[in-house]
């Protein structure tokens, strides 16, 4: 049941995260305004009974909370900065919640420009992937005042589980790099274990299932080692998307003077996975430079 009476959600970005996370708000009783690059998605959301509206401006002008869902920085910021961006007809006082994963600096800067036409701003980007967007058991970590995280907590609480507000703006961009490096460090070292198994003359998915309960178990070796196992990696993360993430992680650790070196070598596995044709895959593709029989 939508909890925050009067508020009229626009929603931005409607992919493989993206539309399940609209289907939820609104299923939530928000009313929900959409717009997105490709039709199908909006046609498809329109049968359910949401509005579509003709770009980021037009979805602006009838929205109280505009919520972002986009691939990457540069996308975030045509939605919002762009010719027909949400600025040219943001109301004062609209929430504009930012859900994907962008670079720090450029999320202050955004939240610069909506709170100088009166608006509000939090970053919740998310962990958890295309099944927690489909079963709305997203992790969010968010940055923004302690007023415009209560006012978009309803809506957080409709996508995910575990919601915490980090800190301040930016603060919630750079739990997720830090969620990231995590994520990507972690994909390779189940990449290499289980490769090590296979080589070695041992069942790796038995290997995997010895794990079970110890040290080494995790989400990433529940999911992400099985799909390694299958070699199954129809993308709920793309690899692409996992190495713009580390990406910024570096630009991140570089603007404040520090080196992570795991990360960069991680990096740049992921870019030999792209260079071999694999950015559309998960990213538990990885495997598929580790394990170069694959």
């Amino acid at each position: 049941m939508n909890n925050s009476p009067g508020e009229i959600v626009g929603f931005v970005g409607l992919g493989l995260m993206g539309r399940p996370m609209a289907r939820h708000l609104h299923q939530a009783g928000y009313p929900m305004v959409i717009y997105n690059r490709g039709k199908s998605a909006v046609a498809e959301l329109q049968a359910t009974g949401m509005n579509a509206a003709e770009s980021p401006a037009d979805l602006a002008r009838r929205s109280t909370i505009i919520v972002i869902m986009v691939s990457d920085t540069a996308a975030t910021e045509d939605v919002l900065l762009g010719d027909k961006g949400v600025v040219r007809d943001i109301r004062s006082g609209t929430l504009v919640v930012d859900m994907g994963t962008t670079a720090v600096a450029a999320t202050r800067r955004f939240a610069h420009e909506i709170e100088e036409r009166g608006g509000q701003y939090v970053d919740a980007p998310v962990s958890g992937g295309q099944v927690g967007a489909q079963q709305a058991t997203l992790t969010i970590m968010a940055g923004g005042s302690e007023a415009a995280f209560a006012r978009a907590k309803p809506v957080l609480e409709a996508l995910g589980q575990h919601i915490t507000r980090v800190g301040e703006v930016g603060a919630g961009q750079v739990a997720k790099a830090a969620n990231q490096i995590i994520v990507g460090l972690t994909i390779g070292a189940v990449a290499e274990a289980l490769t090590l198994a296979s080589k070695a003359g041992v069942d790796p998915a038995k290997v995997r299932t010895a794990f079970e309960g110890g040290f080494a178990w995790s989400r990433i070796m529940e999911l992400h080692g099985q799909r390694m196992i299958d070699g199954e990696f129809t993308p709920g993360g793309k690899a692409a998307t996992q190495r713009k993430d580390l990406a910024q992680a570096l630009e991140l650790a570089e603007q404040i003077g520090i080196d992570l070196p795991a990360t960069r070598l991680n990096r740049d596995l992921y870019d030999q996975l792209i260079e071999q044709g694999g950015g559309e895959l998960d990213h538990s593709a990885l495997i598929k430079v580790i394990d170069n029989r694959r």
